[in-house]
């Protein structure tokens, strides 16, 4: 079985889109910090797409507000099962989805270690907001489609490795 996808190895294509994500979710954060922090929102369609800044601490939708250190503490279990994992990939599906999951767990826990109010109890920064599903950044999308993109995965049957009920893919 190969480990690539025309030519380029599974492994690669994971940490290429870790990679790509992250440095889009903190450019966003940047730019959201300079431009909307202390200032109302931006509507971009209507109320269906705004630019609203906050600084979340804890995961989605808020929830936990008082874990932000377990958030961290799961965020680098995520990480470290990934990077271990990566090395048995067969499929270009898990190789996209590890990918984004894992450029997704980097871009949030690197908001928790590195912003205020300090290491791992830092808060994330938020500023898309699409009623009704709160207020996210580009981690965030990331993390929810590599999820689904898991799901589909593990409900076609398809293994890390790339095989299907013990056949190739």
């Amino acid at each position: 079985m190969s480990k690539t996808w025309q030519g380029i190895p599974y492994v690669a294509i994971t940490f290429g889109l870790a990679v790509v994500v992250l440095f889009l979710d903190q450019i966003g954060k940047l730019i959201a910090v300079t431009f909307l922090e202390g200032r109302p929102p931006i509507q971009i369609v209507g109320q269906f797409l705004q630019l609203n800044f906050i600084r979340n601490p804890g995961a989605a939708f808020s929830i936990g507000t008082g874990m932000t250190i377990v958030f961290s503490l799961v965020a680098c279990a995520v990480v470290i099962v990934i990077v271990r994992s990566a090395r048995k990939l067969g499929s270009l599906g898990w190789a996209l989805a590890l990918g984004g999951l894992l450029g997704g767990a980097l871009g949030n826990l690197t908001d928790r270690i590195f912003r205020s109010p300090g290491i791992f109890r830092g808060h994330v920064v938020d500023y898309i907001q699409m009623p009704p599903f709160g207020i996210f950044n580009v981690a965030d999308i990331a993390i929810t489609f590599s999820a689904i993109g898991i799901v589909i995965l593990a409900v076609r049957g398809i293994h890390l490795d790339g095989t299907r009920g013990g056949t190739n893919e």
